[in-house]
């Protein structure tokens, strides 16, 4: 959050947002229901919903391939998306931004492209203690095919990045340093910019994985300088189905293609094959096309609100959360407990009770959160932990939904026997 903003330029009509997402409406066992799972996927405004349905009511068809008027519908509708994305994290080329199915495809397609054509036997990847599977798993698997060696940094006992030793994790032999920008079990935001710094002096790249920031704050990525940043639709009111690879040109035209088929190709006979420009090169077959065109109202809605806002207040939500969450005696939030650098993904256990009682339980008052290890059994390992509760934020939320949250849990405290 801009260190200017303070609350009184919080601009936020939470009513009239909460209004928009028909599914908030919803009884869940007879009551209302009160939605925490926004970091595994976000609700969508009616807005979003009815550009879905207009998109196959008015011009659904293949894109780039046709000369009749819905083709050039299609098509400009979704360049136009990617015009969009290429502003909304920070101004870059149009050609920089390719469209995946989601943030994990788009992280495979760096270690399957570019991580096959540069790492080698010896070499060093840097990973953290607190990276999701799609972040870890590729970049494991890369090691084993390579012989390449995996360094990770350490997280403190609070959650954060443990950077005392960086200068000895980071080093000229280091190929690659893959981080989450915000991690979707802890809600701690990381130092990219400082860690692409040293990346970079060291001759290594960076990729952030923003799965989990994109949706919640203003991102700038030639600011903080990254080589790669991935993150998906559907975290941030758009539809399932579409991710985004934002990658430096000059990189992405040494790097292989992914998939192989139309589309992606500019000449072919049965001993030449050359590649299509970006980003075409990496968008082979026909694509998601009605997901894509989508998630420009879904930026379009984010936009209105402003991202800056979003930011300030989920921070001041976040507070309030775990300000009422350590009143609960037995209960113990994992990772920072204050609002500093951190974002709304709060994970929480209790000594008495298995997370997935407490999801049930909430459920059955019609909270909705999630359980289990978050796709990070490496970080539940280094929590000393199975599982946890994670209730995570989103602009539709508010403190009514964090009271609820706060009564019900103890109302399970009380019907467990645990008071």
């Amino acid at each position: 959050m801009n260190s200017k903003t303070t609350e009184k330029d919080i601009v936020i009509d939470i009513q009239k947002i909460k209004n928009d997402f028909p599914i908030l409406k919803r009884q869940i066992r007879d009551n209302k229901l009160v939605y925490l799972d926004s970091g595994a996927s976000t609700q969508k405004p009616i807005e979003v919903i009815n550009a879905h349905t207009e998109y196959f009511n008015q011009i659904n068809s293949n894109i780039h391939r046709g000369l009749h008027t819905l083709a050039e519908e299609a098509t400009n509708a979704y360049e136009k998306t990617r015009t969009h994305i290429a502003k909304f994290i920070g101004g870059v080329k149009t050609c920089e931004v390719i469209f995946t199915s989601g943030t994990t495809e788009s992280i495979n397609m760096v270690a399957y492209t570019w991580g096959e054509a540069n790492i080698s036997e010896g070499d060093e990847i840097v990973l953290t203690d607190m990276e999701h599977h799609a972040n870890l798993v590729p970049w494991v698997m890369l090691a084993k095919r390579k012989n390449a060696i995996i360094k990770r940094i350490p997280i403190t006992d609070d959650g954060r990045l443990d950077l005392d030793d960086i200068d000895s994790i980071i080093t000229e032999k280091t190929k690659l340093v893959a981080v989450t920008h915000m991690s979707n079990v802890l809600g701690t935001l990381n130092p990219i910019k400082q860690l692409a710094e040293i990346a970079h002096k060291n001759g290594a790249l960076i990729l952030a994985d923003g799965a989990q920031s994109a949706p919640h704050m203003p991102v700038d990525v030639l600011d903080m300088d990254v080589d790669f940043f991935a993150f998906s639709a559907h975290k941030m009111l758009g539809p399932t189905g579409v991710g985004v690879l934002y990658g430096k040109e000059n990189i992405l035209e040494k790097m292989p293609p992914f998939n192989m088929g139309g589309e992606m190709i500019s000449e072919v006979s049965f001993d030449r094959i050359t590649w299509a420009e970006l980003p075409h090169k990496f968008e082979a077959g026909t694509p998601n096309i009605a997901g894509v065109v989508t998630f420009d109202t879904a930026l379009t809605y984010l936009e209105n609100i402003g991202m800056e806002n979003i930011h300030a207040y989920e921070t001041k939500l976040t507070a309030y959360t775990i300000d009422k969450l350590l009143q609960i005696d037995g209960l113990k939030i994992q990772g920072p407990n204050n609002s500093i650098n951190r974002g709304g993904a709060i994970s929480f256990t209790d000594k008495n009770l298995h997370p997935h009682d407490i999801s049930t339980f909430l459920d059955s008052k019609g909270i909705a959160i999630r359980a289990g290890h978050h796709c990070a059994q490496t970080l539940m390992k280094r929590m000393g932990t199975i599982a946890t509760a994670r209730a995570s934020l989103y602009i539709y939320n508010d403190e009514a939904d964090i009271d609820a949250l706060y009564d019900a849990l103890i109302a399970m405290r009380k019907y467990f026997g645990h008071e």
